[in-house]
Parts: structure tokens; sequence; C-alpha cells
């Protein structure tokens, strides 16, 4: 859920609760705008103190975030040296939220963020043996510290899921329980020559629009063969911008304009694929098929 906008600028000098883990509330750095929208930010004099700071400006009311889940998010994050406190990045000149698994990101970001809830602001100073330690990525250095404005849209447990059951499509067959991860079970006949789509559940939520970016879980089968991929098998979901030609051509075609909270089933030939095959799982000239759920929509 949205917080109540806020307009009046928030200084970090002045928050006095919300601190946790290991980190202390009070970096002096004021952070100007409305919860998802890209923030101002005005850096004191001189460099940081040091050690991981981070506290909370906006309280969210939505899900807690838990250790292993999907966060999604908007962000920008500055390195700060007391000189030019660059921006080294942020999610609003990439067109999409951000996403990422929190047990993956830098530990600073992972200690602050856990506990908080869905709909919060969250602000992080990171020192260098919290962030990136000794092999920084290009453009910083080991001695660098980080400073983030995280804005949490959503964060997804490992065993998210749609609701509802499975169904059948050209033969290919889901199974599964309610809410949890389906079973693909495939013909031992060719595979049909074009793209083709079943939603097995409809969601309630609205559509999907291309240019967003889609959390899913998703299970699927190589026709013919026991190659398999899956979101539940790796740990956690994945969000991908669909409609952009950011994932393969036939989840554009797909999962655009798929309810949220559907299960969908995508029989996807060679041509809407990896034609020239993806080693060492697929290769040139085979069938796709998946089980995807989708869990939001940003």
């Amino acid at each position: 859920m949205r917080p109540t906008a806020l307009l009046a600028a928030l200084s970090l000098v002045l928050v006095t609760a919300c601190a946790s883990g290991d980190g202390q509330a009070g970096p002096e750095v004021e952070v100007l705008g409305n919860f998802g929208d890209r923030p101002t930010v005005r850096f004191p004099e001189g460099a940081p103190s040091g050690g991981l700071k981070f506290t909370e400006l906006m309280t969210g009311t939505g899900a807690e975030i838990g250790g292993n889940d999907l966060v999604v998010a908007q962000y920008t994050a500055h390195v700060w040296d007391g000189k030019d406190n660059r921006l080294l990045a942020s999610s609003f000149n990439q067109g999409a939220p951000a996403s990422f698994p929190l047990n993956q990101t830098i530990t600073g970001v992972g200690k602050a963020l856990r506990g908080h809830k869905v709909g919060s602001r969250v602000v992080v100073a990171v020192p260098p043996e919290e962030a990136y330690g000794p092999n920084p990525p290009g453009g910083m250095t080991v001695e660098d510290e980080l400073f983030y404005v995280v804005d949490v849209l959503g964060a997804f447990p490992p065993d998210a899921a749609a609701k509802g059951g499975g169904g059948v499509l050209d033969g290919v067959r889901v199974t599964g329980t309610s809410g949890g991860r389906p079973a693909i079970s495939l013909p031992g006949t060719a595979p049909p020559g074009g793209l083709r789509s079943k939603i097995l559940v409809r969601g309630a939520g609205a559509e999907t629009r291309a240019g967003q970016l889609v959390v899913t879980q998703y299970e699927s089968r190589v026709w013919g063969k026991d190659a398999s991929d899956s979101t539940w098998a790796a740990g956690h979901p994945k969000a991908f911008q669909i409609g952009k030609g950011r994932v393969i051509a036939g989840w554009d075609r797909a999962l655009v304009g798929v309810p949220v909270g559907s299960r969908v089933l995508v029989i996807v030939p060679p041509r809407f694929g990896y034609e020239n095959g993806l080693p060492p799982s697929v290769e040139p000239g085979e069938t796709l098929v998946f089980v995807v759920d989708v869990l939001a929509a940003y």
C-alpha cells in the first residue's frame, strides 16, 4: 500500500525511531521527496563517520520483508565521499523498478531492509566492508562508502504462487495444489508449430502492460527432454520487464495483458524462444514450455 505522500523535507538527523539490526539511526543526510518518486539527497560537509547506519523515513503498512524475499524497490545510490558524493546508480534511470533477492544484495542493504514493511522508505549509509568489500565494481574503490535511499514497493517470499490449479493445452498437462509449485507433464507427440498460451487461473488484479516489471514464479521444460528450470528450485521469484525485448519474444507476447494473480501455460516454439539454443540446457530448434505465475506488476 502506498503511504500518504509527504511533501516536507525529512532530515535523518531528526529521526529518532526505526533503527534496527546492526545499524544505528542518524546519518546526517537530508532526503526530500515523496515515496516512489526520485528523491533529492543533500549531504553534509565532510566525509561520513563510518559504520553501518540506517533508519526508516516513511513507514509502510504492507508485509514484513523476510530475509529470503525477492524485493522490488525504487532506489538511488551515491558514493558518499564528502566531495562530489556522485550518483552511483538509480532505478529511476532504468525505466522500471529494481528487483533483487535480499540474501544476494550487498550486506549492508540486506541488513537494513530486513524486517521493515512494504511501503517503507529506508535510508542506509553503508561502509566498504558491508558493501562490495575487496572487489568493488568499476569506477569504485575499496574505500568508498555508499548511501542508499530505498522505497520498498513489494516483497515476495520463496513460496509465493498464484491461487488455483492446473489445466491442459495441446497435450501439455499442468497439475499441482492451489498456491503451490506446479508440475508439467509433456506428451510424447511433436510440439505444436506456433506460440500457444492459456490462462489456467485468471487473477483478479489489473492487466499487465508493456514496459512493466512483472514479478513471476515459473516452472519450465524443454519439449522431449527432462531439462528444466524453476524459480521454486532457485529459492525465490524473479522479476522481468516485459514487452520491451528484455525477455524471450514468447514471454513478451504471452504475458502482456494478463491479469495479476494469473497462472499462464505457454508453449514457445524456437523462433519465439532460443532459436540458436541456450547452452547447456536448450539446443537450437527446441520448443520450451513454461508455467508462469504472475505475482505482481509495477
